[in-house]
């Protein structure tokens, strides 16, 4: 008789081959009408739900599932729809609900921000004036589907009504409490409906619960969770954390619920040792997060094993479910497809299907223990040990250039102020400079040559002739626009952090490894899988031919180590600063190699850097440190002359300021388009003394701003800042967008510098 059971708290939604993507983008383009979207969403829906099922999973997640996010999920089902996306009469709510994503002519969508520490956004919920009512039981919804199409007694899934309303704006602090008196009785219908309909465990996610909490908010979770509980008697609610280990241990598993899901891969050992060390309630249930849903590689299993037996010296078997340590909408879908890996690689590897094997081998081998599972089990060890063993992670040369750095912060010649003066005298740039981020239009032409080239239907020399054309096409456009400072496009890249991982030696990239990042936005993540090194130049051939077609000043584009690292799938072997290193010497000899050709400004872009801050604030420092030191060997060794920009995505900066700052990058850009008004705060309160451009217009939305638009934006942040110091460029690269919206856009920007030189320069 089987005692533990296994559980999967969330699936990738993208599908094995990004049908889902497809199927988004199809309908947002008006090639399939909304009946059948629903309907081949449904049978998406139904085939992940089908694959688990054939896995022998005994929890199997259903509510997961999105359109687009589980957040504006939420705010959907409750009726928090803002004010400027409420429906007009024939209006669809499928398109209200991609408005509020994605934006439209008439508004501006939503704020959208990082998930936690991963590279995954949600859709920030607005509150302000807003009275929630429950529109729709989704997880009642897809339990019933679940239940009838294929006979599966699903798990629903709901994001908690505390982490929602945390991660919510438009609404003060000392409000959160009539917030949750107005959601608390919904979540309850919802629960009380899920209850009749014979549920017989939910699961409630509450990840904030690993992040600091005051002894209010402690009383809010009793608060709340007694309400739920006594409005369900007979419904088992599993209270599911990840991540991190929780804040306060103690008072969350006495928490008034059925079960508790803790992550035993993230917690650096600290909800084992609380477990250990505090015990845990016998009335209660706990979830173990044993295996890595962040992650790709295989685990050693015979090591979780062993983590597992810790945890039953305080559990009992029958009160202990295996599962992933978080949703796997972080990881790709299946490994299987991988055909083109190196066999060692590849058999080190654990996707979402893997991880759910994983699950359940361990759960067989606690209930059954037979020769044959305990032989699988070695067979893991075996697969780590390997590629443990492998030349490509023990590299000398390597390793002994990490030996060697010291412990000083690596320096520029010159301080910022004196690097101003010789700069602006070198490039001579009129006030308030234009530019753009780096990445032009990809358009279905550029995609498909890329795929030509990879399928070998297109020789290296006629790709690289596209290419070519393609930045000569867009040197003109950018010229006729009147853009100050010019890029080559990136049209050779397929995606910002990839491309790198294709030309760095100790990375590698898998032809089915896409994860969703944002909407149908979906990346691909290169594989550090072992030492980081770099033999040949990555970037300077399309630099210099750019630079060559133009007087203007050509920016050599390149992503910085942090965010090569955070956006990468990382080896787990060593410490990631470690890593981070490595990739930042491989940088530096690129740096140096644009220098040497030519190329006098050098974008170093970090969008990650403040969304791979850890969760826990007392951890905030040593993360930053490193971070800085990374970016600083990456940068340091270029001549006075040369500038240094970097890009950073909006999320809190005013927590990081002085890290940024420490960068020593002479020119930093900031996406801000969304949340411009609170950024240009943190200049009222702050002092930011380098160059810097906040976006002034959202580039994730395809509406075209005007003239006059961008004008004001820039006029309040001029509040605050110096026009000297002030560059005007979008919010971010222009890759995913249109060349029809990108070219007025851009024109309507330098027109709007004009006007603003004019002004500004009456003023000086």
């Amino acid at each position: 008789m089987g005692l533990v059971k296994s559980s999967n708290l969330g699936y990738p939604r993208i599908g094995e081959k990004r049908e889902w993507k497809k199927l988004l983008e199809s309908y947002w383009a008006g090639k399939v009408d909304e009946a059948i979207f629903h309907s081949e969403m449904k049978r998406l829906r139904l085939h992940f739900l089908e694959k688990q099922k054939r896995q022998g999973l005994d929890w199997i997640p259903v509510g997961d599932f999105s359109l687009y996010d589980h957040v504006l999920d939420t705010a959907f089902m409750f009726g928090l729809i803002p004010e400027r996306f409420q429906l007009d009469v024939g209006d669809s709510i499928l398109d209200t609900y991609f408005a509020i994503a994605r934006g439209s002519q008439d508004a501006v969508a939503s704020e959208m921000t990082k998930w936690f520490n991963t590279n995954y956004h949600y859709i920030v919920p607005e509150l302000q004036g807003l009275s929630p009512q429950l529109k729709r039981n989704r997880p009642l919804d897809y339990y019933r589907e679940a239940k009838n199409e294929l006979g599966i007694q699903g798990k629903p899934v709901l994001l908690g009504p505390i982490t929602f309303l945390k991660l919510s704006k438009g609404y003060d602090e000392d409000e959160l409490d009539t917030w949750l008196d107005r959601l608390g009785p919904l979540y309850a219908q919802v629960l009380n409906e899920l209850e009749s309909e014979g549920v017989q465990w939910v699961q409630i996610d509450e990840p904030i619960l690993v992040q600091p909490l005051d002894e209010k908010d402690f009383d809010r979770f009793y608060r709340v969770y007694d309400a739920l509980n006594e409005a369900t008697p007979k419904l088992n609610i599993l209270l599911q954390t990840y991540f991190e280990a929780v804040e306060d241990y103690e008072k969350v598993v006495q928490l008034p619920v059925q079960g508790i899901g803790l992550d035993f891969v993230h917690d650096q050992g600290i909800n084992l040792a609380a477990v250990s060390k505090q015990g845990f309630p016998k009335d209660k249930v706990l979830a173990a997060g044993v295996i890595d849903g962040r992650n790709i590689w295989r685990a050693n299993l015979q090591e979780k094993l062993e983590l597992i037996h810790t945890l039953t010296q305080v559990v009992a078997l029958d009160r202990l479910v295996i599962q992933p340590s978080s949703s796997l909408l972080h990881v790709p879908v299946t490994v299987k497809n991988e055909e083109a890996l190196e066999p060692l690689l590849k058999n080190a590897l654990s996707y979402a299907d893997e991880k759910l094997e994983e699950v359940v081998l361990l759960t067989e081998t606690l209930n059954e223990g037979t020769s044959e599972l305990k032989k699988r089990i070695q067979e893991s060890v075996s697969a780590v040990t390997a590629l443990n063993q492998s030349s490509a992670r023990n590299n000398h040369e390597v390793q002994q250039e990490i030996d060697n750095l010291g412990e000083a912060l690596p320096t520029r010649p010159a301080a910022y102020q004196e690097r101003r003066v010789l700069q602006a005298k070198r490039f001579n740039l009129p006030l308030l400079p234009t530019t753009t981020i780096g990445s032009l239009p990809q358009t279905p032409e550029v995609r498909q040559a890329r795929q030509k080239w990879r399928r070998r239907e297109w020789s290296d020399e006629a790709y690289e002739q596209f290419v070519k054309d393609e930045i000569k096409r867009w040197v003109k456009i950018q010229e006729e626009i009147g853009l100050d400072v010019l890029v080559h496009g990136e049209f050779e890249r397929n995606d910002m952090v990839e491309y790198f991982g294709e030309k760095l030696i100790g990375y590698t990239t898998a032809k089915h490894a896409w994860v969703q990042s944002y909407g149908s936005r979906c990346v691909k993540p290169p594989i550090v899988y072992g030492d980081v090194s770099l033999d040949q130049p990555m970037t300077v051939k399309e630099s210099v031919y750019t630079q060559s077609l133009t007087d203007r000043p050509v920016k050599g584009m390149l992503t910085g180590p942090v965010t090569i690292l955070n956006w990468s799938f990382v080896r787990d072997d060593i410490p990631r600063s470690a890593v981070q290193n490595q990739i930042a010497l491989a940088l530096r000899k690129e740096i140096e190699a644009l220098e040497a050709n030519g190329i006098a400004m050098i974008q170093v872009d970090e969008p990650a850097l403040r969304e791979g801050l850890p969760l826990k604030p007392e951890k905030w420092q040593d993360y930053l440190d490193k971070a800085v030191y990374a970016f600083r060997l990456a940068t340091a060794t270029v001549e006075n002359e040369t500038q240094i920009h970097t890009h950073m995505c909006y999320a809190e900066f005013q927590d990081i300021l002085e890290s940024i700052s420490q960068l020593d990058a002479d020119v930093i850009s900031i996406e801000a388009a969304r949340s411009h008004g609170e950024l240009v705060n943190v200049f009222e309160e702050q002092v930011y003394d380098k160059e810097i451009g906040l976006g002034v217009y959202d580039i994730h939305s395809p509406r075209v701003p005007g003239q006059e638009e961008m004008a004001m934006i820039v006029d309040r942040a001029l509040e605050v800042l110096a026009p000297e110091q002030f560059w005007i460029n979008p919010d971010c690269g222009l890759k995913t967008r249109k060349e029809a919206e990108v070219i007025p856009a851009l024109e309507a920007m330098v027109e709007a510098a004009k006007q603003l030189r004019e002004k500004y320069s009456v003023k000086q």
